[in-house]
C-alpha cells in the first residue's frame, strides 16, 4: 500500500508521543500515514513484546493508520548495519511514502540515535536500482525529524490543536508504560510517572504558543525548505492569527 507519510521510532510509542498529533491530522486531511517501530522492545523495563504488539495495535487503530508494522531488529542493539537497512529499505519500497519521520539524530536513548541515522541512510539507499530487493526502488521526498528528549530549534511546528486529544488516547493506549496503568509491584520508570505525561502536554503547549496555537508538534530538517511565494507563506496565517 502506497502511503503519504511514514513515521519510524525504535520502539512502540515514541511516534505516538512525538508526532502522534501529526499523523492524526494528516489522516483526516486525507493522506494515507503509517507507522514503524523497528523493534518489539523486548529490553523494555515494563510490559512484554507481546503486550506492547498489542498496544501498538490499538495505538495504530486509535490514529486511523492505513499500515502499521513492527519489526525484529535487537531492541537496546539497534544498529546501522547492512541487514537492518535492507529491511527498511524493503518497507520503504513497499509503501512509497512521500515524507519520512525518524528520531531527531541527538538523543538520550542510544537507540534512538541509531534509529535516526539508519532511517536517514536507508531513505536514501532505498533510491539506488541496484540494491536489489526484489522491489522497484523508490526514494522518499523528504525525511523529517520529531523531538524526543532533547530539544532543537524547528525548522517548521505543526498545529495540532484539534487532534491533541487524539494523540494523548494514543499514548495511553501503552496501558503497560504510562502511571495511569501503574501495578502493584511493577518497576517504576521515567515513563510511568505521572510528571512524564504532564511534560508531554507541556511541550505540546509551548510548540503551540510558538505558532498562535494551542498545541504544536515540532520537526526539523536537514536541507533548506523551497518556498515559491514568500508573501503568502509568511502571511498572517503562517502563525495562525488574523491580521
Amino acid at each position: 500500500m502506497n502511503l503519504d507519510a511514514l513515521a519510524f521510532g525504535a520502539h512502540a510509542d515514541d511516534v505516538e508521543l512525538a508526532c502522534g498529533g501529526t499523523l492524526i491530522k494528516l489522516g483526516a486531511l486525507g493522506h494515507r500515514t503509517g507507522a514503524v517501530a523497528l523493534t518489539r522492545g523486548e529490553m523494555g523495563t515494563r510490559g512484554t513484546p507481546e503486550i506492547r504488539a498489542r498496544e501498538f495495535d490499538r495505538a495504530a487503530e486509535i490514529m486511523g493508520l492505513a499500515a502499521h508494522a513492527m519489526l525484529d531488529i535487537p531492541d537496546a542493539r539497534i544498529e546501522a548495519s547492512w541487514e537492518n537497512k535492507l529491511k527498511i529499505i524493503a518497507v520503504i519500497r513497499a509503501h512509497r511514502p512521500r515524507i519520512v519521520f525518524a528520531p531527531y539524530w541527538v538523543e538520550r536513548h542510544p537507540d534512538h540515535e541509531q534509529a535516526s541515522r539508519l532511517v536517514r541512510e536507508s531513505a536514501y539507499l532505498a533510491g539506488l536500482q541496484k540494491i536489489d530487493t526484489g522491489q522497484e526502488a523508490f526514494r522518499p521526498f523528504r525525511v523529517l525529524y520529531y523531538q524526543s528528549r532533547y530539544e532543537f530549534t524547528p525548522s517548521f511546528v505543526v498545529d495540532i490543536s484539534a487532534y491533541h486529544d487524539g494523540k494523548m488516547s494514543a499514548v495511553l493506549a501503552y496501558q503497560s508504560q504510562f502511571y495511569h496503568r501503574l501495578e502493584q509491584g511493577e518497576p517504576e520508570t521515567i515513563l510511568s510517572r505521572p510528571e512524564f505525561l504532564d511534560a508531554i502536554e507541556t511541550r505540546d503547549r509551548r510548540y503551540g504558543a510558538q505558532i498562535g496555537a494551542k498545541y504544536g508538534e515540532p520537526f526539523v530538517v536537514r536541507e533548506p525548505l523551497a518556498v515559491d511565494d514568500p508573501a503568502a507563506f509568511f502571511g498572517p496565517g503562517a502563525l495562525g492569527m488574523n491580521p
